[in-house]
């Protein structure tokens, strides 16, 4: 069966290295394991880069850790452009950035998901490939 390709949305990136026994942190093994392809855009990885300083506090991470650890991410996963354009119906302008990607990826070498755990982004999951990752982790785990 051909490897699911899937883009992460920061907060999916997040939960997954802050707790790695959670859904997000499985799917993170499982990308690691090579059972999942990971596409990001560099908007994504500098939001982590952004926001893992918050984590940092609780887990003792430096600021080179962090760099060290969006540098790694970057290295495994494919990047992509996002397609720019605004979708009238995305709630949250911010979330823009995050939609591109998945369209950039849909347009280009394909992807499967976009496993996010935003609902602004959720709430268009009836037009795009947008699952929360206790959904995708449902449908694919042990697949």
């Amino acid at each position: 069966m051909a490897t699911l390709r899937v883009v992460l949305d920061t907060n999916v990136l997040l939960s997954g290295l802050a707790y790695p026994t959670s859904v997000p942190g499985k799917i993170l093994a499982a990308w690691r394991h090579g059972s999942v392809d990971v596409l990001l855009s560099d908007y994504i990885l500098e939001e982590l880069r952004r926001v893992l300083p918050r984590l940092a506090n609780r887990h003792g991470l430096s600021a080179a850790e962090i760099d060290d650890l969006v540098d790694a991410l970057s290295i495994q996963a494919e990047t992509v452009e996002p397609l720019p354009g605004v979708d009238s119906d995305l709630r949250d302008a911010a979330d823009q950035p995050v939609l591109g990607t998945l369209l950039a990826a849909l347009q280009g070498s394909g992807v499967d998901y976009l496993i996010t755990g935003d609902k602004d982004l959720l709430a268009l999951a009836g037009r795009y490939p947008i699952v929360t990752p206790a959904t995708f982790w449902e449908r694919h785990a042990g697949h």
